[in-house]
């Protein structure tokens, strides 16, 4: 039987993180490449993917730190 859908079986390419956050692919990489983002999870010798649940989280530190700095 199939999982139900949730943020925590969910996963998405280069492409979508990069247009959740308005930015390049190459922004994306860089980020992972800096440590100052979710950490990818690699599911085949040439494809990488993020938990949407990790870069929500990732999203709820963004806007917290964004408040908090106003």
């Amino acid at each position: 039987m199939n999982k139900p859908l949730s943020p925590e079986t969910l996963f998405l390419n280069v492409a979508q993180v990069a247009d959740r956050f308005g930015v390049s692919n190459d922004t994306i990489w860089r980020w992972k490449r800096d440590g100052d983002f979710p950490k990818a999870v690699k599911v085949g010798p040439s494809t990488t993917r993020w938990r949407l649940a990790d870069i929500e989280e990732h999203e709820r530190g963004l806007q917290c730190c964004f408040a908090a700095s106003i």
